[in-house]
């Protein structure tokens, strides 16, 4: 009976622990400001599926000429994808479709790019690709602008 109680309060413990820890990566992902929540879709095929799969929950991040994307759910304290804006082509926003509207936020748009050669979409709030596509058209000087 006690080791019986011991394993679960262990178990209890590590739930706490973990939950804790998503929490503290997140929080330490925001510090640095300028993010946002941010679903992906890497590698995008030329006929889209519309049952939603392939699609990321996760938080980007403005740092300097790079956009950070981090999964939500994982414990990496790493970015899983890092894009540079000079290699960002912005395409025509489109809304989702069929139930990629259950796989995205409520009021998210998406956001089709090109990414040296790779076709991907960001989904995130209007508000957030207003600021990514302002951030995509404040390149330094000399750079060209990559907005189709």
């Amino acid at each position: 009976m006690f080791l019986a109680l011991l394993v679960c309060g262990l178990v209890v413990a590590l739930v706490v622990i973990g939950l804790f820890v998503f929490g503290l990566r997140r929080r330490l992902i925001q510090r640095a400001g300028g993010t946002f929540d941010c679903s992906l879709h890497w590698n995008v095929p030329d006929d889209p599926d519309p049952t939603g799969k392939g699609w990321v929950y996760g938080v980007a991040r403005y740092s300097g000429d790079e956009i950070a994307w981090f999964r939500v759910f994982s414990y990496a304290p790493r970015p899983r994808r890092v894009l540079e804006r000079s290699s960002i082509v912005a395409l025509e926003r489109r809304m989702p479709e069929g139930e990629e509207e259950l796989a995205l936020l409520s009021d998210a748009v998406i956001q089709p790019c090109m990414y040296e050669g790779v076709r991907l979409e960001l989904a995130m709030s209007e508000d957030a690709r207003t600021g990514f596509m302002a951030w995509l058209e404040a390149a330094p000087p000399g750079q060209r602008v990559n907005v189709a």
